[in-house]
């Protein structure tokens, strides 16, 4: 030991407790810190600081917000932490008019919500009330109003829910515009030869029979067989097969007469 470096233990007994008192410092300020931050975290959970302070309400326009808000349990008592996305879109796609819902939350405290509705193809007459029927081919529930005669889609008389109804509306839903917009009233007129025979009252006067398997491809060419006749008679125009025109008054009259072929199909 001549030549290494002898230190007495009354020289490291300070450097050992200076030592340890750091680490014991070191440690209750961690301590401190944690127990502070408990107290913080726990104090903002419980109070409105942790609430939903803005709901951002996006692409409903049947449902009201307040509607879409008491569907999916949100309020602005709602604490954020609470807000599940999945569990909420779930509650939101229970109502029969919404065919889709994203919801998103924004930290620190904004929920978004947007929403895909199901488009209204057609109503359906029931006593004095016009049900509407979704894209999907369900029949939505009286409202309780009175509603007056729908503008915006056909009117569908002796349709129930079910295959002919949902091939109908999907075959509208495949129409132009220009053609859609026509139409005023459906009515299911199966024959023994076709369950799915329709027949159409036009808006511009004229009445259409159609079978519901063709009706989309033969419909597409109404404006072309419109134009072909003359607008002031009516009567029928048949594309169940062809497409040929019967005038009203000409009924009873000879065949050869009363029946006007016409061309718009493909």
């Amino acid at each position: 030991m001549e030549n290494g470096k002898v230190v007495s233990l009354e020289d490291r007994i300070p450097k050992l407790k200076q030592q340890r008192r750091k680490k014991a410092n070191r440690r209750l300020v961690f301590l401190l810190l944690l127990f502070f931050s408990i107290i913080v975290f726990i104090v903002y959970f419980q109070s409105p600081l942790s609430h939903v302070h803005k709901i951002e309400v996006l692409g409903n326009s049947f449902y009201s917000d307040h509607e879409l808000l008491e569907a999916a349990g949100l309020s602005k008592s709602t604490n954020i932490w609470k807000v599940k996305e999945k569990i909420v879109e779930e509650k939101l796609k229970k109502l029969p008019e919404i065919k889709a819902a994203a919801v998103k939350v924004d930290l620190p405290n904004t929920v978004s919500i947007t929403i895909r509705e199901y488009k209204r193809i057609a109503y359906i007459k029931k006593d004095k009330h016009y049900l509407p029927v979704n894209e999907n081919g369900k029949i939505l529930k009286e409202t309780g109003e009175n509603e007056g005669i729908p503008a915006n889609a056909p009117i569908l008389i002796g349709f129930s829910e079910g295959n002919v109804l949902n091939e109908m509306i999907e075959e509208l839903g495949i129409l132009p515009d220009e053609v859609f917009n026509t139409i005023s009233e459906i009515h299911h007129s199966p024959k023994e030869t076709d369950t799915y025979h329709v027949t159409l009252f036009m808006n511009d006067g004229f009445e259409v029979s159609a079978t519901i398997r063709s009706f989309s491809e033969k419909m597409a060419h109404y404006p072309s067989i419109v134009s072909q006749l003359d607008p002031a008679k009516e009567g029928v125009i048949d594309i169940e097969v062809g497409s040929y025109f019967k005038a009203y008054e000409q009924e009873g009259a000879d065949e050869n007469k009363d029946e006007e072929e016409t061309e718009g199909e493909g």
